[in-house]
């Protein structure tokens, strides 16, 4: 049973990460320029970024439960080394800049356009890069946790 419960929450963790990432990139690449380039006005621009924001908070929330639980695991249970440990630091730090970039966007949202902070433009791009690497410290903590079944 408990084996079950370890691998929902890992896959509930790899979807909503993978849907939040993912999303970015479709959001910044796809949408956004569909639609400048379509001419949608700013009501439509602003339903898009508030029905963006419900997901990524859904999967904040995702995250932060199926991530805790999967640190209690894999800490509890295995003989984990340092670079195990400094990796997985480095991946929630990661994780939690994401998380805290996430919440001004949504804060500065409510502003008017014109009194946005400069972090503003740059937020989205900083939260996929923050993503991308978090996928590839996840990678990684996977090598290190098998390599420590081997030895």
């Amino acid at each position: 049973m408990l084996f079950a419960i370890t691998d929902l929450m890992r896959t509930v963790h790899m979807l909503a990460g993978g849907v939040w990432v993912g999303g970015s990139v479709v959001y910044l690449l796809v949408i956004l320029p569909a639609l400048r380039v379509g001419g949608a006005g700013a009501a439509t621009g602003a339903l898009v970024g508030a029905l963006f924001r419900r997901l990524v908070n859904v999967c904040i929330g995702l995250l932060l439960l199926s991530g805790v639980y999967l640190i209690v695991d894999r800490l509890t249970s295995t003989r984990v080394g340092a670079a195990y440990v400094v990796t997985l630091v480095i991946k929630v730090l990661a994780a939690l800049a994401m998380f805290g970039l996430a919440a001004y966007q949504a804060q500065e949202a409510r502003r008017l356009a014109r009194k946005r902070g400069r972090l503003w433009k740059a937020a989205p791009h900083l939260i996929l890069w923050l993503g991308v690497l978090t996928f590839l410290l996840g990678a990684t903590l996977t090598g290190l946790y098998e390599a420590s079944l081997i030895h």
